[in-house]
């Protein structure tokens, strides 16, 4: 039984891996909008948490750089 539970975890990660590839070359897919807006959560998060050492705060991002200056 332990065979045929290895083997069926297997086959549905091929296949998940396969839906993720397919997904990841789609003409339809978005995969650099996808990978940016990832990046600019992380860059907030991060500098939201850095905000009480260089005095950013989240609503100042358009005047503010990530390191406080102007």
């Amino acid at each position: 039984m332990n065979n045929l539970t290895e083997a069926v975890v297997s086959v549905m990660t091929l296949i998940v891996g396969a839906g993720i590839l397919a997904l990841i070359v789609s003409k339809n897919s978005n995969t650099t909008g996808v990978i940016n807006s990832s990046g600019n959560a992380f860059s907030n998060m991060l500098a939201t948490a850095m905000g009480p050492v260089t005095g950013y705060t989240p609503g100042s991002a358009s005047t503010m750089s990530l390191y406080g200056g102007y």
